[in-house]
């Protein structure tokens, strides 16, 4: 485990049934990070959670909080304070007794709760609102009390389990940009859960993708959007266009895939072992995809397509195509130079190789 470990996790199996909700799974979370598990409802990362808050035990494996084993240390003795979507002030007490609860229950003298609370109100951005009815404040603002009850505890870790779900969503936006220079300012390690790919890519230093009680990769935003590990990666994190095909060719960094409508395409291998002669996916993002009449660029790939229909969204409009038989957005350039782009014109998209990824089919 890391020297400056906050949580260090290793072979959580949790069964329920014959069904491993969380399964083998294993992670590192560095001191002052904000960490995030994605992924689909019912992949495990609420049970997960609740292992890690001490509601739930391991069946197998290991959790360690600062280099101590929390295995047997129940939910009120561990480090950990929890958020949950339904923030759950009370609605009788004012801002600052909900604030200063903890602190209350831990015995801390009422004119040290009182710094400790200005202080954190003053972290948050809501200086001098203690006398206030939290039934009052907005929801952005009920949200930051929530995470101030918390904080004023100096919890090693915060778990925080969907806690913008029930916001609307201009509120959602200000609040993950407010989470992460929340979470910067006090230093707290955040363990954050979501099925919400852009608050995990917004927020977070490092994400873990989970799916079906595993996780299917670990790295920074920026690397799980550019080098997906797998197919289900490339699928759920950002926008992804799937063409299938068959793996004709392996050469180098290089797969060729024959489509379905028999034209032959490039894109880099996604994972080892990949060899022709089966079903294959190519991944390309809609931003690397170029509408495009002239010359092809040396050693591009392209295919021919329909246009369906232009999405309009200022600086993320697209357009959707269709190409033997599936659905392909292409991302529209900024500057007015797309080609006609009238219903049913015919299209050609092309790509760098490098910016595709290639994967083994995955069996239905």
């Amino acid at each position: 485990m890391g020297m400056d470990s906050d949580l260090f996790c290793s072979d959580l199996v949790r069964r329920f049934g014959s069904n491993a909700a969380v399964d083998h799974i294993s992670l590192d979370v560095p001191a002052g990070t904000f960490f995030s598990i994605l992924g689909p409802s019912g992949c495990g990362k609420t049970t997960l959670l609740r292992l890690l808050a001490g509601f739930d035990k391991p069946d197998e494996g290991e959790i360690h909080i600062r280099g101590q084993r929390m295995n047997d240390v129940p939910p009120n003795r561990r480090p950990v304070n929890m958020v949950f979507q339904h923030l759950a002030l009370f609605p009788t007490m004012s801002v600052g007794e909900n604030i200063g609860y903890g602190l209350k229950r831990q015995g801390v003298s009422a004119a040290e709760r009182r710094k400790r609370i200005a202080g954190v109100l003053e972290q948050v951005g809501l200086p001098g609102l203690e006398d206030r009815n939290p039934q009052q404040l907005s929801g952005g603002q009920r949200q930051r009390v929530a995470l101030a009850r918390c904080l004023v505890l100096e919890p090693t870790l915060l778990l925080l389990d969907e806690p913008l779900g029930a916001l609307d969503l201009k509120l959602r936006e200000q609040m993950k940009v407010e989470l992460k220079h929340l979470q910067k300012s006090f230093g707290t390690t955040f363990v954050y859960i979501t099925h919400d790919q852009s608050e995990a890519m917004v927020m977070s230093d490092q994400v873990a993708v989970m799916r079906d009680g595993r996780f299917d990769q670990v790295a920074p935003p920026e690397e799980l959007y550019r080098e997906p590990a797998t197919p289900f990666v490339a699928g759920f994190v950002g926008d992804n266009n799937l063409l299938g095909g068959e793996l004709v060719a392996v050469r180098d960094n290089l797969a060729r895939l024959r489509l379905d409508d028999g034209t032959i395409v490039n894109g880099r291998v996604g994972s080892d072992g990949l060899a022709p002669g089966g079903r294959a996916e190519l991944f390309i993002r809609p931003e690397s995809l170029l509408l495009t009449g002239g010359a092809l660029e040396d050693g591009f790939s392209a295919i021919q397509a329909t246009v369906k229909t232009t999405l309009f969204d200022g600086a993320n409009s697209r357009v959707e195509a269709e190409a033997g038989g599936q659905a392909v957005y292409a991302r529209l350039p900024q500057d007015g130079s797309a080609p006609n782009l009238n219903e049913s014109a015919s299209l050609r998209l092309a790509w760098d190789p490098m910016l595709a990824r290639v994967f083994e089919a995955e069996l239905p």
